[in-house]
């Protein structure tokens, strides 16, 4: 799922946040998403801070979001995701993906995920076009439900107002996140 957000970032800037401000959790409570975007300090990259609470079993989220084919028909704008190697052990993988954009050039990313299955996965760059990209994504029991957390950084291969790159994440992630959270919970009805 880490790959739903790729093309939302490519000229974000965001932040890491420890705690959730109270906006955030209000949303959470509400059923919504919660992302933050925010530049870094070197100027060079951003960060993105992105939450949501899906009432399903942990391991069927963690099946959702490290379902490389099902990415690009969860995300409008992956061409293609797909595994060029993995370690037998199930411990890593290196992905590559294809997004298309309207307004700007198709970018390729490739990447390492590192794997504790069903609670985290870092992943960083390790080819492509993107000049950073490294993050991870958290999946915490949090009451009834799994909180799904997902913290990056991105420097894109070209430049863009980061205002653009804001707009686009206030829009898309929510999406991104709530189809993930759609996917899990038909998954978890399917499970006896």
């Amino acid at each position: 799922m880490r790959t739903l957000l790729i093309v939302l970032l490519l000229a974000a800037g965001p932040a890491f946040s420890a705690d959730l401000p109270p906006r955030a959790q209000a949303l959470l409570d509400r059923g919504r998403p919660y992302v933050d975007v925010e530049p870094d300090p070197d100027g060079r990259s951003g960060a993105i801070l992105a939450v949501i609470d899906v009432a399903a079993p942990q391991a069927v989220v963690w099946d959702v979001m490290t379902d490389c084919e099902l990415a690009p028909k969860m995300v409008a704008n992956l061409k293609s995701c797909r595994v060029l190697e993995r370690d037998p052990q199930g411990r890593w993988d290196i992905r590559e993906e294809v997004t298309r954009a309207t307004f700007t050039p198709s970018v390729r990313t490739v990447y390492r995920e590192d794997f504790e299955p069903n609670h985290r996965m870092a992943f960083h760059r390790t080819g492509g076009d993107l000049k950073v990209f490294e993050g991870e994504w958290r999946l915490e029991p949090h009451g009834d439900q799994v909180r799904v957390t997902y913290r990056a950084r991105v420097a894109a291969p070209f430049s863009a107002p980061g205002w653009v790159a804001r707009l686009a994440l206030r829009r898309d992630v929510p999406l991104a996140l709530l189809a993930l959270r759609r996917e899990a919970l038909a998954r978890a009805r399917q499970t006896p």
